[in-house]
């Protein structure tokens, strides 16, 4: 994976050459994009600029290794889990083929993608305090090359705070040419004190042509191309799943709608109140990272529908299959609800993470919904 490969961000991809060029390289850099935005393929091509650079002593060998995701000074650490094949203290090495063939299929995928290339999707990625071992070791070797040893972290934020505290003295003081790379999608869900000890880099969302064009690179007519690079709002991977028809969206928008009408015919009606309580359950029974996701897409469904309502139209871009229509349901998204809507999400979200009974989070979420979508505007 090499700079030319990357789908735009070209000033970042400037920015990082030009640094390595003059020697300026931050001992500990972390990269903050949404998803899509190629956070992972950028910090691959760096690194091989780092270490292999068009003027190393073995260039052709040290890019071979690169291309086959197997140099020696590169290190990666990633969100894991227990599963048929672990059973207990996993950390990255155990899945280390599965990471090479994730990465050459699904360099731009996200943590769920990830997870079920694995088989743990209904299990939350984590990176542990045993990750941590891991990583000490690999960096007091010493450089296979002679040059740089750097360390990817991809979805930093699925550190544990023990992984964290751990980590802390040896990204601020690493071992000469030594580089920490971490990549997150949510720069607050990492430790302050981690945070403060690297320069960031903030990625933007892919423009629309840039999309259209990796889109039309895959083969797609350029009408098609466009029509879903602006469904995927700048997300490469998911303009990627809806051209191959895997997005996990497809079957959100099902659950969303669902909720909804349900949801609004459920006030003052105890039998709908049961046609809700088997939809909790339905949800409840799937993965909390799945769980996660679809929290996530309720609440850009919310915003959209928000947007639209004080007209707003170009900044709304979702399209749903299923006759489910935006704009008829925006009136019910308002000033008077959203911001209670939003924070039922957000603690929906919180309690899934931390494991509490997912059909109690999604029943609650429901009866919460049917309240706040009957509530007038001011």
């Amino acid at each position: 994976m090499r700079f030319e490969d990357i789908t735009g961000q070209e000033h970042i991809k400037n920015h990082l050459k030009h640094s390595a060029d003059h020697g300026r390289i931050p001992h500990a850099q972390l990269f903050v994009g949404p998803e899509g935005s190629g956070l992972l393929p950028m910090a691959i091509a760096y690194a091989r600029y780092i270490i292999c650079g068009s003027e190393h002593r073995n260039a052709g060998a040290c890019h071979l290794k690169f291309d086959k995701f197997a140099h020696p000074d590169l290190h990666f650490a990633y969100p894991v889990n227990t599963s048929d094949k672990i059973k207990k203290d996993p950390t990255s090495k155990d899945y280390a083929q599965e990471w090479t063939a994730f990465l050459k299929e699904q360099p731009y995928g996200n943590l769920f993608d990830w997870l079920l290339s694995i088989g743990i999707e209904k299990k939350q990625g984590l990176i542990s305090v045993h990750e941590a071992k891991d990583i000490l070791k690999s960096i007091s070797l010493k450089a296979f090359e002679g040059g740089y040893k750097i360390c990817i972290v991809w979805m930093a934020e699925a550190m544990n705070n023990a992984c964290a505290n751990k980590l802390l003295k040896l990204i601020e003081e690493p071992p000469e040419k030594t580089v920490f790379l971490l990549l997150a999608e949510d720069e607050e869900a990492l430790l302050q004190t981690i945070r403060s000890r690297c320069q960031v880099i903030h990625f933007p969302p892919l423009s629309e042509a840039s999309v259209v064009k990796a889109l039309e690179q895959k083969g797609m007519a350029a009408a098609e191309a466009l029509k879903l690079a602006h469904r995927s709002d700048g997300n490469l991977n998911k303009a990627f799943d809806l051209m191959e028809h895997r997005s996990e969206d497809e079957v959100f928008e099902k659950w969303f709608v669902t909720w909804v009408r349900t949801a609004f015919k459920a006030r003052g009606n105890k039998q709908v109140v049961n046609d809700l309580l088997s939809w909790s359950d339905e949800v409840g029974k799937t993965g909390r990272e799945t769980q996660k996701k679809f929290i996530y897409y309720c609440m850009e469904v919310f915003r959209q529908a928000l947007v639209l309502n004080y007209n707003a139209n170009s900044l709304a871009f979702m399209e749903f299959d299923t006759g489910f229509q935006l704009k008829k349901f925006a009136p019910f998204v308002h000033g008077n609800n959203i911001n209670e809507i939003h924070r039922e999400l957000e603690n929906a979200l919180y309690q899934v993470e931390r494991n509490v009974n997912s059909k109690i989070i999604f029943t609650d979420l429901s009866l919460s919904l049917t309240r706040l979508l009957h509530k007038k505007p001011e």
